[in-house]
């Protein structure tokens, strides 16, 4: 289930359309989460990446990237944020029985716990967040 403060902004972001755009991240064990409207912003940001490799003399591959950017599924939810997820992204995101949302902007993350508690510096606030909301679920005070 989409959080309700993830299922507005996506919301928002698609001009109201209820449609979750989900993909394999491309550096981490995670997927990211975004709406319509980002699709838009693709051409700019291949080109920004490719401008920034060039600058910096990396190979940057635009045909890869252009893949991971539009490889993503269109997932619609209803009112209260539930969706299917497409088997294939339980195993690019490592997901089993639980998932946690993280972030905003543009895109947000969504996490096996599991996966993030093996984070290193600089993932602590998630990870903490992520904990905090797993022992609310047992406790029955957290979001269903």
């Amino acid at each position: 289930m989409l959080p309700p403060d993830f299922r507005k902004a996506v919301r928002d972001s698609g001009l109201g359309e209820r449609v979750l755009c989900i993909a394999k991240h491309p550096r981490w064990k995670c997927l990211t989460g975004f709406g319509l409207s980002r699709v838009a912003e693709f051409e700019n940001e291949l080109d920004r990446e490719e401008r920034v490799a060039l600058e910096r003399g990396q190979d940057f591959d635009r045909d890869l990237r252009a893949q991971q950017l539009y490889g993503f599924a269109r997932v619609p939810f209803d009112d209260s944020g539930r969706f299917i997820l497409p088997e294939r992204f339980f195993k690019l995101g490592a997901l089993t029985d639980a998932a946690f949302f993280q972030g905003g902007g543009k895109q947000f993350t969504i996490w096996s716990p599991d996966v993030l508690a093996e984070m290193g510096a600089g993932w602590e606030d998630a990870q903490e967040a992520c904990l905090d909301l797993a022992q609310q679920a047992r406790n029955g005070k957290g979001r269903k």
